[in-house]
């Protein structure tokens, strides 16, 4: 059991140690990274797509990279926006790690990006311990998976900087209780903005643009109770991270997966 424990441990230390000189090489170009945690039918895809179609408008260099364990479709319904798009194939693997998001990166993204979105795996529980090097790390629930998705998915709800609610024009057909859920996301992460939107109706879109932009002109950001209890309780200062990261530092009780190496393809 030590034996394990000390792999997962390196695995991540590893991880860690990638995100933080990805941040460092992100903020010397003027890029900001926003990684993007949700469960599959959130309406992620939906409501990033919107977001990149209106930067394009406003003339807001932007750029997406989008993962998922097989098919393109994200990366095809993305590149209607008309920005950058590249599609990641984890074969399997179910989250990213900051390897292999320097790696997708390097040749591809364009020199003069302001916001990268990374739509990582649908998934709640993998990518939630994994620091990209990002940001901003944004997770997503719409309002019909429930009012205890934050009380279920602690960790990803608990280090999230911005919880962003979908699907609101649903919110009275689905039964949805916006109180019980905003008590519990407050359980979890006290303090975080929860943000309410609908891509279909356009309620709030452009905010999650604001909040990138603000981040990169050096806007503080959310720094949840349960990244600094990680950071304070891990041996040594490996994950101590500069501020305003307050996510970076993996979960202690991560775990992490072997995987094949995934395969790119881009679009648009």
């Amino acid at each position: 059991m030590c034996r394990l424990t000390d792999l997962r441990q390196a695995v991540l230390e590893r991880n860690d140690s990638r995100a933080e000189r990805l941040r460092t090489e992100l903020a010397a170009r003027g890029t900001v990274a926003v990684n993007l945690l949700s469960s599959p039918g959130s309406g992620k895809t939906a409501l990033l797509e919107a977001e990149l179609r209106l930067a394009r408008e406003r003339g807001l260099p932007a750029a997406a990279l989008t993962a998922d364990l097989a098919t393109e479709n994200d990366a095809r319904r993305l590149a209607r926006s008309g920005v950058p798009v590249k599609q990641v194939l984890t074969d399997g693997l179910c989250h990213l790690e900051a390897e292999m998001l320097a790696g997708h990166l390097a040749g591809w993204l364009p020199k003069n990006t302001r916001l990268l979105f990374v739509e990582n795996v649908g998934n709640l529980v993998c990518p939630a311990s994994y620091d990209l090097g990002e940001s901003l790390r944004v997770v997503l629930a719409s309002v019909t998976e429930g009012e205890d998705k934050p009380l279920k998915y602690p960790t990803a709800f608990g280090l999230a900087q911005l919880v962003v609610v979908t699907k609101q024009d649903l919110a009275q057909a689905a039964g949805f209780d916006r109180e019980a859920f905003l008590a519990n996301v407050r359980q979890v992460n006290p303090g975080v903005e929860v943000l309410e939107t609908s891509a279909r109706t356009g309620l709030n879109l452009g905010t999650l643009l604001e909040r990138a932009l603000s981040v990169g002109e050096g806007a503080a950001v959310h720094r949840p109770v349960m990244a600094r209890q990680a950071r304070e309780h891990a041996p040594g200062d490996s994950h101590a991270h500069a501020e305003p990261h307050a996510h970076s530092g993996p979960h202690p009780h991560a775990e992490p997966h072997p995987h094949a190496e995934p395969h790119a393809h881009v679009q648009g």
